[in-house]
């Protein structure tokens, strides 16, 4: 049933195919905001890398406003990622069987209110950024951190420069040429023919989110956010869904 197999996506239990599935829907989530914030901020809001660089830049060129306001995107990035290991580890220890449902709906509710109300907190700032801007980066840290969490760090659905480096490496392997030679101490080189179709998948996954995304934001605006909100709530009611079905059937 259809809502069995939305629950197993987020049960504490995993498996490799609830990893590559969870994994290839939070990747179409990140790659949506991240391509359609874009158009809505001006600003790509899970590229840390590219806001550190700005950062540096900007302090160099004397241009301390904006340098602080690249900072504070890269604190709102860093804070969703410390909220979700508070609430994952606090519903660990207080023995909750859907350990990841909190961070979900959080989530959703937050792509929620940026679909709602995201023209409003446009016109608002802090320092030099909208609070639109704040607010995807702290969604977009919530989500890779919970999607690190949840596949024990094997799969993260904002680094596409990771994941492209590592797609770079398995092939490398895959195509090197292992000489039969007596001497060497050392085994043959082989790819990790499961990782790089994972990984491959996972960038395929963020680039059709992201053309989704950015046609979402130009033919819709903030509103096309809403799906989005919707998908992450079915998938953190479900197990709810399936417990109570068990129960009943028992």
């Amino acid at each position: 049933m259809p809502i069995h197999y939305l629950a197993k996506l987020t049960s504490p239990k995993r498996t490799p195919q609830a990893n590559l599935h969870l994994g290839v829907t939070l990747a179409c989530v990140a790659g949506a905001l991240n391509a359609g914030g874009f158009l809505a901020v001006g600003q790509y809001t899970s590229h840390m890398t590219g806001i550190l660089s700005t950062a540096a830049d900007d302090l160099i060129l004397g241009r301390l406003v904006p340098a602080l306001a690249a900072l504070f995107l890269l604190a709102a990035f860093s804070w969703g990622a410390a909220c979700t290991a508070l609430m994952v580890n606090y519903a660990k220890r207080s023995g909750m069987r859907y350990i990841y449902t909190p961070v979900l709906l959080l989530e959703a509710i937050l792509l929620l209110v940026f679909g709602l109300v995201g023209t409003e907190l446009q016109e608002h700032a802090v320092i030099t950024v909208s609070f639109t801007a704040v607010l995807l980066c702290y969604v977009m840290g919530l989500q890779n951190a919970l999607v690190t969490k949840i596949s024990h760090a094997e799969i993260r659905t904002t680094h596409v420069t990771g994941l492209v480096t590592d797609i770079g490496i398995e092939m490398g392997k895959l195509i090197y040429w292992n000489r039969q030679s007596r001497l060497s101490p050392h085994p043959e080189i082989a790819a990790n023919r499961h990782k790089l179709r994972l990984h491959a998948v996972l960038v395929c996954a963020f680039f059709i989110g992201g053309i989704l995304g950015a046609s979402g934001f130009k033919y819709l605006g903030f509103i096309s956010t809403l799906p989005l909100a919707l998908a992450l709530v079915v998938l953190s009611v479900a197990p709810n869904f399936r417990t109570i079905g068990n129960t009943k059937g028992s």
